[in-house]
């Protein structure tokens, strides 16, 4: 019995997008680039050519709409080289038509310019004779052909003869002509639709997604990607299903005995926490608690800051006993600055996990979730790239601290977005007033994966780090932020110098 073995996959040079693509283009077909002027369809155009010439296959550009020079300036913008494996063929209209004296009155020009142009492409590719084709722009065949059913006749043509010649085509359209024309869609094997966004304050977003692709099953929905020096650049939206390892379901602990029984003895390997409270209440410190732990046991650690600038972080910690930039200058810990009006969701999702994969990170930081929504377009693309990442990490035994600063100071305040449902522990930290000062109190308000106390805890942020007292057993409404005495209370904490509020 012959076996039909499947031919190999015309690669596009770009990151990430062969991986949506599964494997690249299919060899000798043809397929539509869209996206408005500025989307990125030349880099990537470009990507895709320099990628065959890298494998020794012959490539021709041909630009209806920009000049060669103008092509291999944008080339040498990103360090692409445009050699000898690529040929620019520029499509200029005759000589006859650019003058005036000469234009014919009897026939209409565009009949003309659509024919010669039609020619000119043809007679190209037979001198070149490529494997690996860039038709930019199709708005121009779009103007020449004046009618829609004239439009199609001549892609179908172009198509028909690529085939015949077992060459992969690309062609490209900038959406200028007439954005409503689906024509091409129903003739190409795989259509890419470029987007391009700008949002109230920050860098455009850009995303990308598959629309159509004949006999291939690709992955389907937006994926951001950004143009950096050097080309393109995709991130494949996560599917935390496809990720998948095997680990010991221990207990971890904070180093902090009084943390660890609030906690019913620790937290569980591969979970989420998140913890939420109002400004300056400690959440920071807290998570970097856990990370502390987490080198102490000999594990590497990450995190991901979206709110505080680093050295003032490193400076605030290393006063609480947590010298963070010694860790991170020993490569024990990865710590990142983001900037959310910089970042896609879809970046910032391929960041961690691309840390996770090449340092096996086992506690993952992301402080604080107010600034990721930032990078958002809306609360509901948050709660699902969030759920994500979070099982992603959960199934690489990575614990993920998640920190929340609510609106208000006390009394009843509310996060910004509510992604308590998604966390497997919620720890609440609290300001509460007794004894004529402001207090703090942490309690565990849930935890899927065990017991935990269900008391309230006086906690103190000195130079010694995090202080615990005992259960709070003779106040009512302390998560309220406005306590009454009801009975014989444990002590208080007694306050020293230098307690100081942290995020």
């Amino acid at each position: 019995m012959n076996t039909v073995v499947p031919a190999m996959k015309a690669r596009t040079g770009v990151s990430g997008l062969d991986t949506i693509l599964a494997g690249g283009l299919s060899p000798g077909h043809v397929f539509l680039l869209e996206g408005n002027p500025g989307a990125g369809k030349t880099t990537i155009a470009l990507q895709f050519l320099i990628e065959g010439a890298r494998l020794g296959e012959q490539g021709l550009y041909i630009t209806l709409s920009e000049t060669e020079s103008e092509l291999r300036a944008g080339a040498a913008s990103h360090g692409m080289v445009i050699d000898g494996h690529i040929e620019v063929f520029e499509v200029v209209p005759p000589e006859s038509l650019l003058d005036a004296d000469q234009q014919q009155s009897l026939l209409y020009s565009s009949d003309l310019e659509l024919g010669e142009t039609t020619k000119e492409i043809f007679a190209a590719f037979e001198r070149v004779k490529p494997s690996r084709v860039v038709l930019d722009s199709l708005s121009e065949i779009r103007l020449l052909a004046q009618s829609s059913l004239r439009y199609r006749r001549q892609i179908l043509a172009l198509k028909h003869y690529f085939a015949r010649q077992g060459a992969t085509v690309l062609l490209l359209d900038d959406l200028t002509s007439d954005v409503l024309d689906k024509t091409v869609h129903s003739v190409v094997h795989g259509v890419i639709h470029l987007e391009e966004m700008a949002p109230t304050y920050g860098a455009e977003r850009r995303r990308l997604r598959i629309t159509k692709y004949r006999g291939q099953a690709f992955r389907g929905g937006f994926h951001d990607f950004t143009i950096q020096t050097g080309g393109v650049v995709v991130f494949p939206r996560l599917v935390a299903a496809e990720h998948r390892s095997t680990y010991v379901r221990d207990e971890i602990s904070s180093n902090i005995p009084e943390l660890d029984l609030l906690l019913g003895g620790g937290l569980e390997r591969g979970s989420s926490t998140l913890i939420l409270g109002p400004a300056g209440t400690g959440k920071s410190t807290f998570s970097f608690q856990f990370l502390v732990a987490a080198v102490a046991r000999g594990e590497k650690a990450a995190a991901f800051i979206f709110d505080e600038e680093l050295g003032l972080l490193f400076t605030r910690l290393k006063s609480l006993g947590m010298d963070l930039e010694t860790l991170r200058s020993s490569g024990l810990i990865h710590i990142e600055q983001l900037d959310a009006a910089e970042l896609s969701p879809g970046e910032f999702a391929h960041r961690v996990r691309d840390c996770v994969d090449k340092t096996n990170a086992k506690t993952v930081i992301i402080d604080s979730i107010n600034g990721y929504q930032a990078s958002m377009p809306d609360e509901n693309s948050l709660i699902l790239h969030m759920h994500e990442l979070l099982q992603y990490l959960n199934r690489q035994g990575a614990n993920t601290f998640l920190t929340v600063a609510q609106h208000g100071l006390v009394g009843d305040m509310k996060a910004p977005v509510d992604v308590t449902y998604l966390a497997d522990t919620v720890i609440l930290l609290r300001y509460f007033e007794a004894a004529g000062r402001v207090r703090r109190a942490v309690s565990v308000i849930k935890k899927r994966t065990g017991l935990h106390e269900d008391t309230i805890r006086e906690y103190r942020i000195d130079s010694s780090g995090l202080t615990f007292g005992d259960p709070l057993v003779g106040f009512q409404g302390v998560l309220r932020g406005v306590p009454e005495f009801v009975t014989t209370s444990a002590p208080l904490l007694s306050t020293v110098d230098g307690d100081r509020g942290n995020s």
